[in-house]
């Protein structure tokens, strides 16, 4: 049976697959399947958050573990291998059995992916707005 332990770090195991499919989609040009992958990196995480949350329990509350909540502003390709740095953070805080700073790691990695997200929705925006 697998333990909360064991889905969380499948789930950031995946998140990094999912970040090489990013990387890889960026190089080479390819913004839908790009865009694509971010979604899942950011489902991926969240699920990972949220497993996370339930392990620490009510003596650690999501918002009393948050470490700098605001992300620092960089360019696309530079803010997913911040993600993936975060998520490697995590997963090896989570294998020391710190879960506070597994948490810190992938709640920081949310936010970065949520950045990108929002970049993504107005460059998408602005272009559907070009072609009225």
């Amino acid at each position: 049976m697998m333990t909360y332990s064991d889905k969380i770090l499948e789930a950031l195991e995946s998140t990094i697959k999912y970040l090489d499919g990013c990387i890889s989609a960026l190089k080479g040009g390819y913004e839908n399947a790009f865009s694509d992958s971010v979604w899942h990196v950011a489902a991926q995480l969240e699920y990972a958050l949220f497993m996370l949350s339930l392990n620490l329990g009510n003596g650690h509350t999501a918002s009393s573990v948050k470490l700098n909540p605001e992300p620092k502003s960089l360019p696309i390709d530079q803010a997913m291998l911040k993600v993936k740095e975060l998520v490697g953070a995590a997963q090896s805080f989570l294998k020391a059995g710190d879960l506070v700073n597994a948490y810190r790691n992938a709640y920081l990695a949310s936010q970065y992916i949520f950045k990108v997200q929002e970049s993504l929705a107005k460059k998408k925006h602005k272009a559907v707005k070009r072609e009225k």
